[in-house]
């Protein structure tokens, strides 16, 4: 009973969310002017945008790089390294990543001039902890899951919001229709 009840519950979010960004985001012509933030779910936003404001107080300056993607985009990306030239970046294939949903943001570290820095060792606040560290901490504090915490592909630059659901969950309700989205 337990685990049809916790199923239950999920279906009736998964139903809620999706209709939460089919309602935000569907048919918003101006969505493209807001750069990273567009079709990110309006809380995943919201949590980003602390997130950055709390690191920046702990002397930790960060640019959000990458948020919602298309399944074709995905593709892409999914592809480099493969098919294409560049290095491999993903494992997720177009409908398989939360970006693909607008519940993951990527950033990266950066200097007040804006120039981003990638180095796992970096240390600005100096206090003896990585600067990936403290903003996945950041970010975890907040109710994001974070990719650095990955054992089998560890993804620093990856914040994530999935309100307790898989990706399983997020492809069925978008091809129930749920989730329709002004590509």
């Amino acid at each position: 009973m337990q685990h049809s009840f916790k199923k239950y519950s999920q279906i009736l979010l998964g139903a809620a969310l999706l209709l939460t960004l089919s309602l935000t985001y569907g048919g918003k012509a101006e969505a493209a002017s807001e750069g990273v933030y567009y079709g990110l779910h309006p809380e995943v936003a919201e949590k980003a945008a602390l997130v950055k404001q709390i690191a920046a107080d702990q002397g930790i300056l960060i640019r959000y790089t990458d948020g919602y993607r298309s399944f074709e985009h995905q593709d892409a990306l999914y592809n480099q390294g493969r098919t294409t030239e560049g290095p491999i970046v993903t494992n997720a294939r177009g409908g398989e990543s939360y970006h693909n949903y607008g519940l993951a943001i990527d950033f990266v570290l950066t200097d007040h001039y804006g120039n981003a820095y990638w180095s796992l060792d970096r240390d600005v606040n100096g206090n003896g902890v990585s600067d990936w560290e403290d903003v996945g901490n950041i970010a975890k504090s907040v109710g994001f899951s974070w990719g650095g915490d990955w054992t089998s592909f560890p993804d620093y630059p990856h914040l994530q919001l999935d309100y307790g659901m898989s990706v399983q969950d997020l492809q069925y309700w978008y091809n129930q229709g749920y989730y329709q989205f002004a590509y």
